[in-house]
């Protein structure tokens, strides 16, 4: 009998505690659901029951993130390749041989290096506000670039607003229409998580090494012109920080891209897993087993 039961487990990969959600029937196909900032797996709690009931959905947490294992950033170094480092030894310790992945955010960098790594893995792409385009950078962005071309302390302190509740209920409910929809529980967990001691480091650190995503946007951009992916851009068309344009940019790469656009903001699956559940199982239709 299938279930949608949702499992809560650890696996230990690369000396850290990868924490996971995780539901669906095991002789499924996979879903790699990779969330973003400043959030967690916590963030697909209403996709997960949507897709499971015909997939295995398979939801960590990155490091630095919800519950998987922290380091100290003096002792661990928290950039983007290392983050993908640990999501392949994830994948590697779970023997997952093909999955299709979810990208969202900070999952859409640490996501694509994966692919470019194991595109032999890859059955389909689902981009939720996963940027690999510059065209899809916002303004929002702009005292994130100041601090990687300058790094100063000054243009770091800056950067600290960025992990106040204040920012992080912006996220939320920038470019939503009725903000009633947001679960004020999503941006309560993310900010316990952002306040953990030595957590305001790990994110300043990340903000920093994302200018090595977008030096990398060319390789994300071949990987679609060569492999061709099956991809499903499901997009938040009033995201202030991933802008409609680096959903569209996907379609001059990639032929098999698809865009949708929803009527809501960053955190789209706040107010729309339902119809993106629904696009993604469609989508999920046609996708090599």
């Amino acid at each position: 009998m299938k279930t949608t039961a949702l499992h809560y487990n650890y696996v230990k990969t690369n000396d850290l505690n990868i924490f996971y959600r995780e539901a669906g029937p095991k002789d499924a196909p996979v879903i790699l659901l990779l969330h973003g900032y400043p959030t967690s797996s916590f963030m697909f709690r209403k996709l997960i029951p949507v897709l499971a009931a015909q997939y295995h959905v398979i939801a960590p947490d990155l490091p630095g993130f919800g519950y998987t294992e922290s380091p100290d950033p003096a002792q661990y170094h928290y950039t983007f390749d290392n983050l993908a480092k640990a999501m392949q030894g994830f994948i590697d310790n779970l023997k997952l041989k093909r999955f299709a992945v979810y990208i969202f955010d900070y999952g859409a960098p640490t996501g694509l290096r994966l692919a470019l790594a194991n595109p032999e893995k890859i059955t389909g792409i689902i981009s939720q506000n996963g940027n690999a385009y510059e065209e899809g950078l916002g303004n929002a962005w702009t005292p994130i670039q100041k601090y990687w071309k300058d790094e100063s302390p000054e243009n770091r302190n800056t950067l600290k607003e960025f992990t106040s509740s204040k920012m992080v209920k912006f996220q939320y409910q920038t470019g939503v229409a009725d903000t009633s929809l947001i679960e004020p529980e999503a941006y309560l967990v993310d900010q316990h998580f952002l306040d953990l001691p030595g957590h305001l480091d790990i994110q300043l650190d990340l903000m920093l090494d994302y200018r090595s995503n977008v030096a990398l946007y060319p390789k994300f951009q071949a990987y679609f012109r060569d492999k061709k992916p099956k991809l499903l851009a499901v997009w938040g068309k009033n995201d202030p920080f991933f802008l409609p344009a680096g959903a569209e940019a996907y379609k001059r790469d990639n032929p098999n891209a698809k865009v949708k656009f929803y009527d809501t903001g960053h955190f789209a699956l706040e107010t729309h897993a339902q119809e993106i559940g629904a696009d993604i199982l469609e989508f999920m239709k046609d996708l090599p087993k």
